[in-house]
């Protein structure tokens, strides 16, 4: 699978920003998606994750919220809908593809697939 992220950008704080990820191909729909980010000096962390058919999600506390994740199986596409960002929520941004989550859950970075990339900058 592979996963092409953009979206990305410089905002201010409290703005809003819609991530997208594409992923090509005829099995998109029967991924488990998620998204992660990374602050310069930080671990990668998880932001949210939705199940095959988008009618279970999963979020960070730290954006629960705030953001919303989507997915259209029908374009083959996930999205990230961040509202109220923070400077906090600056960091480089990866969607990520699994076959199913762990019995613990999906916030794991046990991923199978992974995006390039996208920087979102949030100033103060």
């Amino acid at each position: 699978v592979q996963l092409q992220a953009s979206g990305g950008g410089l905002v201010q704080a409290g703005g809003s920003l819609r991530l997208s990820c594409a992923a090509p191909g005829r099995t998109f729909s029967s991924y488990v998606m998620g998204w992660f980010r990374q602050a310069p000096g930080k671990e990668r962390e998880f932001v949210a994750a939705v199940n095959w058919s988008g009618g279970a999600t999963y979020y960070a506390d730290s954006v629960k919220g705030r953001f919303t994740i989507t997915r259209d199986n029908a374009k083959n596409t996930l999205y990230l809908r961040m509202n109220s960002l923070k400077p906090e929520d600056t960091a480089v941004y990866y969607c990520a593809a699994r076959s199913h989550c762990s019995a613990y859950g999906c916030n794991d970075p046990n991923y199978d697939y992974w995006g390039q990339g996208t920087q979102v900058t949030v100033s103060a």
